[in-house]
Protein backbone atom coordinates (compact mmCIF):
# COMPACT_ATOMS: atom_id res chain seq x y z
CA UNK A 1 0.00 0.00 0.00
CA UNK A 2 1.38 3.14 -0.56
CA UNK A 3 -0.36 6.63 -0.22
CA UNK A 4 2.67 9.65 0.09
CA UNK A 5 4.09 10.12 3.12
CA UNK A 6 1.09 11.73 5.27
CA UNK A 7 0.66 8.17 7.23
CA UNK A 8 4.18 8.74 8.76
CA UNK A 9 2.95 12.31 10.19
CA UNK A 10 -0.37 10.45 11.66
CA UNK A 11 1.76 7.89 13.44
CA UNK A 12 3.58 11.00 14.45
CA UNK A 13 2.77 10.54 18.05
CA UNK A 14 3.07 6.34 18.06
CA UNK A 15 5.63 4.79 20.72
CA UNK A 16 8.44 3.44 18.10
CA UNK A 17 8.11 0.14 17.01
CA UNK A 18 9.57 -3.00 18.77
CA UNK A 19 8.43 -5.16 15.50
CA UNK A 20 10.69 -5.66 12.45
CA UNK A 21 9.74 -2.61 10.49
CA UNK A 22 9.16 1.20 11.54
CA UNK A 23 5.39 2.75 12.19
CA UNK A 24 5.66 5.13 14.76
CA UNK A 25 7.85 8.65 15.35
CA UNK A 26 9.09 8.37 12.49
CA UNK A 27 12.08 10.99 11.26
CA UNK A 28 12.19 11.35 7.48
CA UNK A 29 15.48 13.05 5.41
CA UNK A 30 14.91 13.80 2.23
CA UNK A 31 18.56 14.43 -0.14
CA UNK A 32 18.84 15.20 -4.13
CA UNK A 33 21.57 16.14 -6.02
CA UNK A 34 23.86 13.47 -3.89
CA UNK A 35 24.32 9.47 -4.91
CA UNK A 36 22.27 7.76 -2.48
CA UNK A 37 25.52 5.54 -1.10
CA UNK A 38 27.53 8.67 -0.91
CA UNK A 39 24.84 10.27 1.26
CA UNK A 40 24.48 7.32 3.62
CA UNK A 41 28.23 7.24 4.07
CA UNK A 42 28.60 10.64 4.89
CA UNK A 43 25.94 9.78 7.62
CA UNK A 44 27.85 7.30 8.77
CA UNK A 45 26.86 4.04 7.20
CA UNK A 46 29.41 1.02 6.59
CA UNK A 47 29.90 0.79 2.77
CA UNK A 48 30.21 -3.28 3.17
CA UNK A 49 26.78 -2.90 5.16
CA UNK A 50 25.63 -0.49 2.56
CA UNK A 51 26.91 -2.91 -0.35
CA UNK A 52 24.53 -6.14 1.34
CA UNK A 53 21.08 -4.31 0.80
CA UNK A 54 20.33 -6.61 3.46
CA UNK A 55 16.56 -5.83 4.51
CA UNK A 56 16.11 -3.88 7.68
CA UNK A 57 14.39 -6.06 9.17
CA UNK A 58 17.42 -8.77 9.25
CA UNK A 59 19.81 -6.25 10.99
CA UNK A 60 21.36 -6.93 14.10
CA UNK A 61 23.70 -4.97 15.97
CA UNK A 62 27.11 -6.24 16.68
CA UNK A 63 27.89 -7.51 20.11
CA UNK A 64 30.15 -5.99 22.62
CA UNK A 65 33.71 -7.28 23.37
CA UNK A 66 34.34 -8.59 26.70
CA UNK A 67 34.28 -6.23 29.33
CA UNK A 68 33.33 -3.11 27.25
CA UNK A 69 29.69 -2.27 26.14
CA UNK A 70 27.82 -2.57 22.84
CA UNK A 71 28.21 0.07 20.66
CA UNK A 72 24.93 2.47 20.34
CA UNK A 73 23.81 2.21 16.84
CA UNK A 74 20.34 3.26 15.45
CA UNK A 75 18.80 1.44 12.69
CA UNK A 76 17.96 3.48 9.32
CA UNK A 77 15.81 2.42 6.15
CA UNK A 78 16.63 3.71 3.40
CA UNK A 79 15.46 4.39 -0.36
CA UNK A 80 14.83 6.57 -3.66
CA UNK A 81 12.05 7.67 -5.07
CA UNK A 82 12.11 10.67 -7.72
CA UNK A 83 15.53 11.89 -7.75
CA UNK A 84 15.58 12.05 -4.19
CA UNK A 85 17.06 9.38 -1.25
CA UNK A 86 14.91 9.01 2.11
CA UNK A 87 16.08 8.18 4.88
CA UNK A 88 14.08 6.54 7.67
CA UNK A 89 15.25 6.74 11.28
CA UNK A 90 12.50 5.78 14.81
CA UNK A 91 15.45 6.41 17.43
CA UNK A 92 14.10 9.75 18.10
CA UNK A 93 15.94 11.69 15.84
CA UNK A 94 17.36 12.33 12.65
CA UNK A 95 20.78 11.74 12.01
CA UNK A 96 21.50 14.16 9.64
CA UNK A 97 19.81 17.02 11.59
CA UNK A 98 22.16 16.37 14.66
CA UNK A 99 25.05 15.85 12.46
CA UNK A 100 24.52 18.99 10.67
CA UNK A 101 23.96 21.22 13.91
CA UNK A 102 27.14 19.85 15.71
CA UNK A 103 29.05 20.70 12.50
CA UNK A 104 29.78 17.01 11.26
CA UNK A 105 32.07 18.11 8.46
CA UNK A 106 30.16 15.19 6.14
CA UNK A 107 26.88 15.92 7.37
CA UNK A 108 27.07 19.89 6.25
CA UNK A 109 24.83 20.93 3.28
CA UNK A 110 26.35 21.96 0.24
CA UNK A 111 25.76 23.82 -3.19
CA UNK A 112 24.16 21.48 -6.25
CA UNK A 113 22.62 19.40 -3.35
CA UNK A 114 19.28 19.83 -1.45
CA UNK A 115 18.77 18.36 1.67
CA UNK A 116 15.27 18.38 3.77
CA UNK A 117 14.57 16.91 7.24
CA UNK A 118 11.95 16.37 9.43
CA UNK A 119 13.41 15.14 12.89
CA UNK A 120 10.95 14.27 15.81
CA UNK A 121 13.05 15.53 18.26
CA UNK A 122 11.75 13.29 20.96
CA UNK A 123 14.74 14.21 22.86
CA UNK A 124 14.18 18.22 22.37
CA UNK A 125 10.83 19.17 21.35
CA UNK A 126 8.83 20.62 19.60
CA UNK A 127 9.90 18.98 16.18
CA UNK A 128 11.49 20.19 13.18
CA UNK A 129 12.08 20.96 9.48
CA UNK A 130 15.29 21.77 8.34
CA UNK A 131 15.69 22.50 4.33
CA UNK A 132 19.28 22.98 3.13
CA UNK A 133 18.29 23.63 -0.57
CA UNK A 134 22.21 24.55 -0.94
CA UNK A 135 25.21 25.54 1.28
CA UNK A 136 22.42 27.12 3.82
CA UNK A 137 20.17 25.16 5.86
CA UNK A 138 17.27 26.84 7.08
CA UNK A 139 15.03 25.46 10.75
CA UNK A 140 11.18 25.74 11.72
CA UNK A 141 9.33 24.35 14.19
CA UNK A 142 6.32 22.33 13.10
CA UNK A 143 3.43 24.66 12.60
CA UNK A 144 5.74 27.54 10.93
CA UNK A 145 7.48 27.67 7.69
CA UNK A 146 11.21 28.57 7.33
CA UNK A 147 10.45 32.39 6.56
CA UNK A 148 12.08 31.75 3.20
CA UNK A 149 9.23 32.31 1.12
CA UNK A 150 10.50 28.83 -0.77
CA UNK A 151 8.35 26.48 -2.79
CA UNK A 152 8.31 24.35 0.72
CA UNK A 153 6.68 27.09 2.42
CA UNK A 154 4.02 27.57 -0.07
CA UNK A 155 3.38 24.08 0.45
CA UNK A 156 3.26 23.57 3.85
CA UNK A 157 0.90 26.68 3.73
CA UNK A 158 -1.33 25.06 1.21
CA UNK A 159 -1.44 21.80 3.84
CA UNK A 160 -2.76 23.88 6.72
CA UNK A 161 0.98 23.11 8.20
CA UNK A 162 1.60 26.64 9.37
CA UNK A 163 -0.16 27.77 12.09
CA UNK A 164 -1.73 31.42 13.32
CA UNK A 165 0.76 32.94 15.41
CA UNK A 166 0.70 36.36 17.49
CA UNK A 167 1.11 39.24 16.82
CA UNK A 168 -0.37 38.27 14.01
CA UNK A 169 -3.53 36.92 15.57
CA UNK A 170 -5.15 37.40 18.73
CA UNK A 171 -4.47 34.88 21.89
CA UNK A 172 -7.57 33.91 21.91
CA UNK A 173 -7.60 32.32 17.95
CA UNK A 174 -4.29 31.27 18.43
CA UNK A 175 -5.16 29.09 20.97
CA UNK A 176 -8.54 27.81 19.46
CA UNK A 177 -6.71 26.70 15.91
CA UNK A 178 -4.29 25.42 18.40
CA UNK A 179 -6.23 23.04 20.04
CA UNK A 180 -8.52 22.25 17.11
CA UNK A 181 -5.77 21.02 14.61
CA UNK A 182 -2.77 20.93 17.07
CA UNK A 183 -2.64 17.07 17.37
CA UNK A 184 -3.12 16.86 13.64
CA UNK A 185 0.11 19.04 12.49
CA UNK A 186 2.81 16.55 11.88
CA UNK A 187 0.25 14.86 9.71
CA UNK A 188 0.09 17.93 7.72
CA UNK A 189 3.59 18.76 7.80
CA UNK A 190 4.59 15.76 6.15
CA UNK A 191 1.42 16.03 3.26
CA UNK A 192 3.11 19.30 2.79
CA UNK A 193 6.76 18.02 2.17
CA UNK A 194 5.29 15.23 0.14
CA UNK A 195 3.57 17.83 -2.00
CA UNK A 196 6.23 19.64 -2.06
CA UNK A 197 8.91 16.59 -3.04
CA UNK A 198 6.33 14.16 -4.85
CA UNK A 199 7.87 11.35 -2.56
CA UNK A 200 5.84 8.24 -1.99
CA UNK A 201 6.57 5.68 0.57
CA UNK A 202 5.32 1.99 0.51
CA UNK A 203 4.09 1.81 4.15
CA UNK A 204 3.53 -1.82 4.48
CA UNK A 205 7.20 -2.02 3.16
CA UNK A 206 8.43 -0.14 5.88
CA UNK A 207 6.28 -1.93 8.68
CA UNK A 208 7.43 -5.12 7.23
CA UNK A 209 11.12 -3.89 7.34
CA UNK A 210 11.04 -5.29 3.79
CA UNK A 211 13.73 -2.17 2.67
CA UNK A 212 17.48 -1.79 2.80
CA UNK A 213 18.85 -0.87 5.97
CA UNK A 214 21.91 -0.03 7.50
CA UNK A 215 23.37 0.79 11.05
CA UNK A 216 24.49 4.07 12.18
CA UNK A 217 26.33 5.19 15.56
CA UNK A 218 23.99 8.77 16.96
CA UNK A 219 25.46 11.40 15.15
Amino acid sequence: MSGGIAWMGAHHHTPSSAGPGMLGGISLTLARGVGMDEFLINLGADPDELAARTPCRELRAPAGQPGRPSPRLNRAMYGACGGWTYVLEDWGMATWATGYQGKAESMLPREGEEILCLTANRFSPPAQIVHAPGACAYRADFGTGTGQGSALDAALSAAGAVFPSMPEAGEAEVVAYFEEHGERLPELVFTAVGAYTGVDIDRDAVEAGDLPGVLIAPA
